[in-house]
């Protein structure tokens, strides 16, 4: 997971984050990732000397997410 940056706006933060699984990370080379100088950013993939996908680790990141957060997510009918 990486995060994303902060958006403010109409007296609101929020702040995103990605779920990076199998992210081509050169990309990552043009950019100052959250505006943090001299931080890199890293992938499952990567971590865990393995391929891994997002179909792999979305559902147990979305339970994991709203048991840390004591959340329930809810899905639109047509996404």
């Amino acid at each position: 997971l990486a995060p994303t940056g902060v958006h403010c706006g109409h007296y609101i933060t929020s702040h995103g984050l990605a779920l990076n699984c199998c992210t081509d990370l050169s990309w990552f080379d043009h950019i100052v990732p959250c505006g943090l100088e001299g931080k890199g950013v890293t992938s499952l993939s990567h971590e865990l000397g393995q391929h891994v996908t997002v179909d792999e680790v979305l559902q147990p990141f979305l339970d994991s997410f709203q048991e840390v957060f004591d959340c329930t997510f809810v899905f639109p009918e047509d996404p």
